[in-house]
């Protein structure tokens, strides 16, 4: 029961760490994701599979672009409720 509550809990049950990437890059950029998280996988050669390497590797950077991620939706879900305020 502990475990269904927690995974009900947790904003990215069933979001791959390579699907969060690609929407990221897929919005930003990566010259944009450079700026916003520092990490060198970001702004030099970058690539899908360099930057998951890295990150499932480090635990601190991959936080960083979870937070990103779940900012980036929150965003997203707020101008999709003011549009439909609107109409």
């Amino acid at each position: 029961m502990i475990m269904t509550d927690q995974l009900t809990n947790n904003p990215l049950h069933g979001i791959t760490l390579e699907m969060i990437l690609t929407h990221l890059v897929e919005h930003y950029g990566w010259e944009e994701m450079g700026r916003l998280i520092r990490i060198r996988c970001f702004s030099y050669d970058p690539s899908i599979k360099s930057s998951l390497t890295f990150l499932r590797k480090t635990p601190w950077a991959r936080k960083k672009v979870e937070t990103l991620y779940q900012r980036q939706k929150r965003i997203r879900i707020k101008r999709k409720t003011a549009g439909k305020r609107e109409d």
